[in-house]
């Protein structure tokens, strides 16, 4: 399918349950892999690049298996496959920990992705591993995949530096690989650590597998002498990404929904996404597993805003300030910048083309919406979260076009047939 025409949506209502966190299930897969013991994985999300991840294990020898309960792993500690080609699509989740861990695993491994992986810096966390003795090689621009890693002479126990102000993802990537030393290592951030949920996400799983890290503010983190171990069973919890968008959408369009599978008690930064909207003047509940928004009374009001602990879900504040009363800023989103795509620039353009007034910096967009919003052909740039977001336009009253629809299915493939579920048409 080319494109998907979304016909106005008059209002939403209804419930949806969420797929499993793609932040979680990847976090999960390695680390039940590089764990003692075999462990049933429930609720993992299966998506386009949690299939990455998965076939990249089994290639580097993991027992996987689909059962009826969920995905079982038979954990290796470290890989027996020592020669392999990865090819990990532009799956961040998958490319930058195995990174680290086949870096520390003592073998010979060339990974690559589709092009636009090939344009996200990766030459911060190739220095930090470097600097423990790793031997990476750049196979193409210095600074960015592909990379050609090789048996190197790693220095267990070595403090570890790495800057922190370009993807929290390197310093996940280095807490999860270092338990396979069998040192006690302290990793020190260098600059302001983005994304902190993110790497609180690791921690948290990092710990249920047997590792508990300790750490000085955000910017020293000691990973003991330790290695991982199955707690036997894991359940994934609902994606809180994806929750934003039709947790949006019962805010702009009456509602209420309500999203299942995540909610109070969820380790994902995400969920604070609730809290922007009740800012913007929607009502929202939440329980221990579930969340629901819908309109507040006057519409929604414009806001001004930090969201550097929630960069996905700041996608879906930007396409809900079209329908504000008043212009909205969102700041300290630099991260969108090296993400599927440039989002600063893929939101300013498509923005743009359903009317609204947008102005843009290195590291913050302002929406001013129009009168009326109108019709528009979106283009996705192959960012899942951009098709996604802007199926909200949809509620505005016109027709939206989305090109390249099948782009969710990095995340959510089902997105479109759960956001007709609870759509109702004029």
């Amino acid at each position: 399918m080319k494109y998907l025409d979304l016909d106005p949506i008059a209002r939403v209502a209804g419930s949806v349950k969420m797929p499993g966190s793609k932040s979680i299930s990847n976090r999960v897969l390695l680390l039940a892999a590089l764990s003692r013991g075999q462990t049933l994985v429930r609720d993992l999300l299966d998506a386009d690049d949690t299939r990455v991840m998965i076939e990249a294990l089994q290639r580097l020898g993991v027992d996987i298996a689909y059962v009826d309960s969920g995905v079982e792993i038979r954990g290796v500690a470290s890989f027996p496959v020592k020669d392999a080609d990865l090819a990990l699509g532009n799956a961040g989740t998958a490319y930058r920990p195995l990174t680290a861990a086949l870096a520390l695993a003592g073998g010979e491994y060339r990974l690559s992705g589709v092009p636009r992986m090939h344009e996200r810096p990766i030459g911060d966390l190739v220095d930090a591993l470097r600097e423990i003795g790793a031997r990476i090689e750049y196979s193409g621009k210095e600074g960015f995949p592909p990379l050609v890693v090789h048996a190197g002479g790693i220095r267990a126990g070595e403090k570890v530096r790495v800057r922190g102000d370009v993807s929290s993802q390197y310093v996940s990537a280095l807490l999860m690989a270092l338990p396979m030393t069998g040192a006690e290592t302290a990793v020190e951030v260098e600059g302001e650590l983005i994304s902190k949920p993110y790497v609180e996400i690791t921690l948290n799983l990092m710990r249920r597998f047997g590792v508990e890290v300790e750490r000085d503010g955000w910017k020293t983190f000691t990973v003991p002498a330790a290695r991982y171990s199955s707690p036997g069973e894991i359940r994934v919890e609902g994606d809180a990404s994806s929750a934003s968008y039709f947790l949006a959408a019962g805010a702009i369009g009456g509602g209420p929904v309500r999203v299942e599978g995540v909610g109070r008690g969820s380790i994902q930064g995400d969920i604070r996404f609730a809290e922007v909207l009740e800012r913007m003047g929607a009502s929202v509940a939440m329980g221990e597993n579930w969340i629901e928004a819908s309109a507040g009374g006057g519409g929604l009001k414009p806001i001004d805003a930090d969201l550097n602990h929630i960069p996905d879900a700041a996608m879906t504040a930007a396409v809900a300030a079209l329908f504000a009363q008043g212009s909205s800023t969102i700041r300290n989103i630099g991260s969108w910048r090296v993400k599927e795509t440039d989002r600063i620039a893929a939101m300013a353009s498509e923005l743009r083309k359903l009317g609204a007034a947008i102005e843009e910096g290195a590291d913050w967009i302002r929406v001013t919406p129009p009168a009326k919003l109108r019709p528009a052909v979106i283009d996705t740039y192959d960012d899942h979260r951009m098709a996604m977001a802007f199926s909200l336009a949809a509620l505005g009253g016109v027709r939206v076009r989305i090109n390249d629809p099948q782009c969710v299915g990095k995340t959510f493939p089902e997105y479109f047939d759960a956001l007709a579920r609870i759509s109702r048409r004029a």
